[in-house]
């Protein structure tokens, strides 16, 4: 289109309390490795077998080194009865500190298209990794790599530094009514 240029990266956020986040960045990692894109999903807080997680491992030996999958979460931290049992404090901050110091890593290296972060708005909203960590992965990640970062309660003053926000709006969803997450749908 006459007027328009492109960018050699952007940084993406998918936010809020709708559902579709981690679904709306498989659908990202779906069109960049169709394109041939060399990719990485990194998990912050889901430890626990999720139907991406399967997907992702499946279509691995697929994409061979054009994709990589990296787990490195806990579980739900400071969530009440849905809290990862067992797990303390130390631990999950360690975890997401690990996974974050990976993302970091392979942010940075400029042999990735595109990184997506899974939760790492929630492992910064929940105190797991600083706001200012956050910051420092969209500062330094690679100028030719774009980065997805997907959980609840994106830091409203770090918007600036987002060329895609998207906010998830929740309008019904059955949890509300008391009903669980169903397998294949939810996770």
């Amino acid at each position: 289109m006459k007027g328009y240029k492109t960018k050699d990266s952007v940084v993406i956020a998918y936010t809020g309390e709708g559902k579709g986040k981690t679904s709306a960045s498989l659908g990202l990692i779906a069109r960049a490795l169709g394109a041939g894109h060399r990719v990485a999903f990194i998990q912050f807080i889901k430890h626990w077998e999720v139907g991406e997680h399967a997907f992702l491992r499946d279509i691995q030996p697929v994409y061979k080194d054009n994709l990589d999958f990296c787990k490195g979460g806990k579980g739900f931290f400071d969530a009440g009865a849905m809290s990862a049992k067992d797990v303390s404090d130390t631990e999950h901050k360690q975890a997401a500190l690990n996974t974050y110091n990976y993302a970091l890593e392979v942010a940075s290296s400029g042999e990735y298209d595109l990184i997506v972060c899974d939760e790492i708005n929630n492992a910064v909203h929940d105190g797991l990794l600083s706001r200012d960590q956050l910051q420092q992965l969209i500062d330094q990640k690679h100028k030719a790599t774009s980065i997805c970062l997907t959980g609840r309660n994106f830091p409203d003053d770090l918007l600036d530094r987002a060329d895609i926000a998207t906010d998830m709006q929740k309008l019904r969803h059955h949890f509300d009514d008391k009903f669980l997450a169903n397998k294949g749908i939810d996770y």
